[in-house]
């Protein structure tokens, strides 16, 4: 399974929505939307082997992953990125000798990292804001019902389950 992200803690801790976004999928159609603008970055600079029906070609098959080629292609270099981008070049022949050109691993790596807990900090601040409104909602209801309050794990004065929300 390439569309989530695999862990122990995935089936219990994880949304869905959250396991998509550190799925393998996403992280690899990622590093192609990157040597994408890589490309067309230094084209627009005045690249001159570098040409629209190179990029095209790479925008036409940013979805096509064959991990079983990224993987041969890896264990040959030793080197995930690198098995990644022939694994790329299989697929974009005109193109292949301008993916990744004049950058480093960390070009896609870090900058993938990034974007992905960017992606992430964004779901859980739409899920945040459900999470505070209920809570508020909660304090609001029950701003009158008294309860104990405690300091040091004994019981003290009384107070409203609505201050302690």
């Amino acid at each position: 399974m390439t569309n989530a992200y695999t862990s122990p803690f995935g089936e219990r801790y994880s949304s869905k929505e959250m396991l998509q976004i550190f799925s393998p999928d996403r992280k690899f159609r990622t590093w192609r939307r990157l040597w994408i603008a890589l490309a067309q970055s230094e084209k627009k600079l005045g690249i001159k082997r570098i040409t629209e029906p190179m990029i095209a070609e790479m925008e036409k098959h940013v979805d096509d992953i064959n991990y079983a080629s990224a993987r041969a292609y890896e264990e040959k270099f030793k080197h995930d990125v690198m098995g990644h981008i022939h694994a790329y070049g299989e697929l974009c022949p005109t193109a292949k000798d301008i993916i990744h050109l004049g950058a480093t691993s960390m070009y896609v790596v870090d900058n993938t990292d990034l974007i992905l807990m960017r992606d992430a900090m964004e779901l859980l601040e739409r899920q945040l804001v459900n999470v505070i409104s209920a809570l508020s909602k909660f304090a609001k209801k029950h701003a009158s019902t008294p309860t104990v309050a405690f300091t040091h794990f004994q019981p003290a004065q009384f107070t409203t389950v609505g201050k302690r929300a």
